[in-house]
């Protein structure tokens, strides 16, 4: 059964995820919800990060969903919403995903999709459970770059990959793509509350941009593992292989970086 979101459009929000977290905390989330805004003043990312919105020239928006499972059997989830980018991407552009697998598009652990080494779009997750009766609400965070200026990137102190870069030929339009990712996260999610991870753990690592490169998993600044990035497991863990021993990284809170 397909997931009918309310759909929300606002001109300016300080962050979609925080919109739909504070209705959480006050218990006011009934039904799946999506909520988009053209510009967002103070976005969040990853780590405590900012996401820098200008208006047009990005899609902002955040859904939330109640699932089933509670919060521990939700390992991998940010994975799979990667996954449902991808898709979307691919149904607006009109591109197969093969063909923008060779274009350079792919999926960095735990939360990025990258462009020829440029983070395109992120995602963050978010909520949990109030109370065990309740369901595990999960607010699920997007920001896609569809236009990249210098002034974006000197703002935000580093280059990124935009949709204009790898659709040169066909204009996405913004409303278009956020409706086929709603598509395509409703499907993803539905096959989540079935079949956890390990159903979509082979997808994953077809498009994991660091697969079998030397890798460093960073926390606060220090180097905590290195070693060769071999995908994911089941659970959508990340896994270093070093001295012919594997590590599991289990914690998002750490950042994956390719070394030279």
């Amino acid at each position: 059964m397909a997931i009918n979101w309310i759909l929300e459009s606002v001109d300016q929000s300080p962050s979609t995820n925080e919109d739909l977290m504070a209705r959480w905390r006050a218990s006011r989330l009934w039904q799946p919800i999506a909520r988009k805004a053209i510009t967002q003043t103070s976005g969040k990312g990853r780590l405590g990060r900012s996401w820098i919105s200008h208006p047009h020239q990005a899609l902002t928006f955040s859904v939330a969903y109640p699932f089933k499972k509670n919060i521990s059997e939700l390992s991998g989830l940010s994975l799979a919403c990667g996954l449902a980018v991808i898709k979307g991407i691919s149904q607006t552009s009109g591109i197969s995903q093969e063909a923008l697998k060779k274009l350079g598009l792919g999926l960095k652990w735990p939360n990025d999709i990258f462009f020829n080494d440029k983070k395109l779009a992120g995602m963050l997750l978010e909520g949990g459970q109030l109370n065990s009766a309740q369901s595990t609400w999960i607010v699920i965070g997007v920001g896609i770059n569809l236009t990249a200026t210098s002034d974006l990137e000197k703002s935000i102190q580093r280059p990124i990959a935009s949709l204009d870069q790898i659709s040169q030929t066909k204009a996405i339009d913004a409303d278009v793509l956020w409706l086929a990712i709603l598509k395509e996260l409703a499907e993803i999610i539905e096959l989540f509350e079935q079949h956890s991870f390990a159903k979509l753990q082979k997808e994953w690592n077809s498009w994991d941009i660091y697969k079998d490169k030397t890798c460093a998993i960073i926390h606060n600044d220090q180097i905590q593992h290195e070693g060769f990035e071999r995908g994911v497991d089941d659970q959508g863990h990340l896994l270093i292989e070093s001295d012919n021993k594997m590590q599991k990284i289990i914690s998002g809170d750490v950042s994956l970086k390719a070394k030279a």
